[in-house]
């Protein structure tokens, strides 16, 4: 974040850790431009882990499960003092003048790693939402993850440029 460095704090690094591999190529390529663009900002990590298959209908306690199952390593993949965003449709909703807001003042008071996470299309696990500092909802509508994630990026790359006084920001 070019404000934050030139005043000295430090960059702020920013991973997501979403379940799931990306299978559409409009959504890869996407997701690529907007990790080149946030590349000079700092450092930009994305973390895949698996995602669990299944055949539906589930009953409560598949789903329980599942979610376990990929709550655990979503949360093998989240370093102990990191700042944890979780998107979740019932979680807090921001502006992106907000999201830049928030990564700056972590950034000034020293937290440098930031992690979004994307849960699989059943969701998070609770474990995981209780670990994440904001419960983040970006609409009550949903979005598959896949499409979620390409959001999440452009979001991302907003605060940056808002931070950094850019134009991009309107």
């Amino acid at each position: 974040m070019c404000a934050i460095i030139q005043r000295g704090v430090g960059a702020v690094n920013v991973q997501v850790v979403a379940v799931g591999k990306i299978k559409e190529k409009f959504v890869d390529l996407g997701l690529k431009e907007y990790s080149k663009r946030m590349n000079r900002y700092g450092r930009f990590q994305v973390v895949e882990v698996k995602e669990e298959s299944f055949n539906e209908p589930l009953s409560e306690k598949e789903i329980e499960q599942i979610l376990g199952r990929e709550g655990d390593r979503i949360l093998a993949a989240i370093k102990p003092r990191s700042f944890v965003f979780a998107l979740d449709r019932v979680g807090e909703s921001w502006s992106s003048e907000t999201l830049a807001t928030k990564f700056q003042g972590l950034a000034i008071s020293g937290t440098s790693q930031l992690v979004f996470v994307i849960g699989g299309s059943l969701g998070l696990d609770q474990r995981v939402i209780d670990r994440a500092d904001v419960a983040l909802s970006f609409s009550a509508f949903t979005f598959p993850h896949q499409l979620m994630r390409l959001i999440l990026y452009e979001q991302i790359y907003r605060a940056f440029t808002i931070v950094a006084g850019e134009r991009y920001h309107k």
